[in-house]
């Protein structure tokens, strides 16, 4: 019962701490909008981390991977939505919605779509005191969107970028239960390394694209380490503590 506990716990504080390393992605999708392209931005983001997962992950991968190969269908499809799709609609919601609403909106939605599909497809009980929390966490959401003002609740309308991130949310919450499915048999470093080089590689193609329909980015030192924050932080870091929480 204490082991338990002290799971719970530890989960939780590593998911507080997630949230907190990706608060800064929510920001760089807003004040990088007019630097980079979002499917640009998205993959430099990936191939940055890819590569710091080179030397991390490597012997792990090599270790796990018959495993790997035998369920590449289930982790092509965590690469897909938590990977290629989710933070690229994030980057995309940033040309429309200001930084607190993506961050807002999707923070508190992917909760909800978590819970949604957790009930669907995993049969999982959801706990009256896990919906009483969602619950606050909501009412608080709709305090700060609306600024305490019943007026502006009731008039509040949801713009492009809103839905965009509403998107986004959902493609992280069916990310959340691919890892929760994890075979037990594949390590959380070999997942990582193959879940993030396949979202990189299903990228690749759509940049280049992008790439021959828009303006040469200007390269610069901040835009550097926006990328490397996003690649180290947001993706390595975050990730781990994310799918460890899970």
């Amino acid at each position: 019962m204490w082991h338990k506990q002290n799971q719970t716990v530890a989960g939780i504080l590593l998911a507080i701490l997630a949230t907190l390393i990706w608060s800064g992605n929510f920001i760089i999708a807003r004040s990088a909008a007019t630097s980079i392209p979002p499917i640009t931005l998205a993959f430099s983001r990936w191939a940055c981390a890819s590569l710091i997962m080179l030397p991390l992950g490597w012997q792990a991968f090599m270790r796990d991977r018959k495993v790997v190969l035998q369920h590449w269908p289930s982790l092509a499809f965590a690469a897909l939505a938590g990977v290629a799709v989710f933070n690229t609609l994030v980057y995309v919601a940033g040309h429309f919605s200001a930084a607190i609403n993506l961050a807002l909106i999707g923070t508190t939605s992917s909760p909800i779509f978590s819970f949604i599909l957790a009930r669907i497809f995993l049969k999982e009980q959801i706990p009256f005191q896990r919906l009483l929390g969602l619950l606050i966490c909501i009412a608080g959401i709709l305090m700060l969107l609306s600024r305490g003002s019943w007026d502006v609740l009731m008039h509040f309308r949801f713009t492009e970028g809103d839905w965009w991130i509403l998107g986004a949310a959902f493609s992280f919450a069916v990310y959340n239960i691919m890892a929760r499915k994890k075979p037990a048999s594949i390590g959380p470093v070999s997942y990582l390394f193959s879940t993030f080089w396949m979202g990189t590689l299903m990228l690749l193609p759509f940049a280049i694209w992008e790439q021959s329909t828009h303006e040469a980015i200007s390269w610069n030192g901040n835009l550097a380490g926006m990328i490397l924050y996003l690649g180290a932080g947001t993706s390595v870091a975050a990730f781990f503590c994310w799918n460890a929480a899970i």
